[in-house]
This record gives C-alpha cells, structure tokens and sequence, in this order.
C-alpha cells in the first residue's frame, strides 16, 4: 500500500533541467537499500550534498521553504535511463506525490502508476509557465476524484485517469493491491479449487 492521494495541496519544486535521468535521482551505489523507509536519504544525493556530505543550499530540494512540496516541475525526459523503481520510491517517501513535465521516461512511468505517484504530461511552454509559478511560491493542488489540477485556485487541465487508476490512487494500491482487490472473487475460487484437487497439501493446517 501506498499513501492514499485523494485531493492535495502545497508548493511545488522546480527543477528545470533536461533529462535528469534515474541514476541522478536514485544514484546507482544505493541499489543495494531494499527497505523503502529512508529511501528519501538518498533522493538527489549527489546534488543535494557535496563530495564531503555538504548540503548544497542552492539545490531546489534543499530550499528551507520547500521542504513540505508534494509537486515537482520538472524538465523534457524526466525519470530516462535505467528501470530503477526506487526512483519512484525515493520521490515517494521524500513527499513528493506528483510530477508535472514535457515528458518521462517509458519505464519511469510505468513504475509511478504503480507506486502513487501521479505524473501530469504538459508542453514545455505550459510546464516553463507552471516552473516560473513555483518559484514564485504559488499553492498547486489536485483534486483525484474530481479529476482536476488547479494552480493558486486556477484550473490548469483536468486529469487523465481512467476510473481504475483513478481508483488506484484514491486508495492507495500498489500493483499487488490492484490484483488482490479487484481479483479477490477469482483468487479465492483458485484457493477452493486447489485444496479440492490436492488436499493432502493442506493436511497439516
């Protein structure tokens, strides 16, 4: 289970740079973490602090200011390069819940449908504008269920999500999630039909 992400409201980073790729956001020695809890640590690592472990203030996630975003403005080709889904995880647990962009990597969006993370497609015109918004502190908020992105008030677009992610989102499931609730009938009739067809399996329940 994810956080559930019903209706949300904050400030939102930006960070304009083009193709900032998974290993910039999940870098590739913290592949070895498998515990999802603290995977925020390593989020930007190499960007957010310096060789010796200085925080780098200029970096948009380091802002004192921000540090309660759950929106990131991002740049063309956001989440390109390898399949790392803790890229999505780091993202997650940082805060960050929705992602505005020209564009993503396939894989990288593919693994945030899965994860709870929402990311919104705009034109690089439109996502500059909403980058300049950002900066200037404006509150982004969206709303799931009514399926609306609003930007100090003003509807920007309303969201593409088909009933089932939408779903998904409103209630916090992951990939397994999905399978579990939605195919419940059937798994349970497998369940009946296995211990049926091999009861000795279960002879010592």
């Amino acid at each position: 289970m994810s956080e559930p992400l019903v209706r949300i409201a904050s400030q939102a980073i930006s960070l304009p740079d083009p193709n900032v790729d998974t290993d910039i956001i999940f870098p590739a020695r913290f592949l070895l973490k498998i515990d999802r809890d603290g995977m925020a640590d390593c989020l930007f690592h190499d960007r957010r602090f310096d060789a010796d472990g200085v925080l780098q203030e200029a970096f948009p996630f380091n802002r004192p200011d921000r540090q309660t975003a759950q929106f990131l403005v991002a740049g063309p080709g956001f989440g390109c390069g390898s399949s790392r889904e803790q890229a999505v995880w780091a993202l997650t647990d940082w805060g960050i819940r929705v992602v505005i962009a020209p564009d993503f990597g396939d894989i990288f969006s593919g693994n945030a449908a899965k994860n709870g993370l929402l990311l919104i497609r705009m034109d690089a015109g439109r996502t500059a504008a909403l980058a300049a918004k950002a900066e200037r502190g404006a509150i982004f908020s969206v709303d799931v269920p009514a399926r609306r992105f609003t930007v100090d008030n003003e509807e920007v677009c309303r969201l593409d999500l088909s009933d089932a992610m939408a779903e998904a989102f409103i209630e916090g499931w992951e990939e397994i999630d999905v399978i579990l609730n939605r195919e419940r009938e059937h798994i349970a009739s497998f369940e009946a039909g296995h211990r049926s067809r091999q009861p000795w399996l279960f002879a010592n329940e």
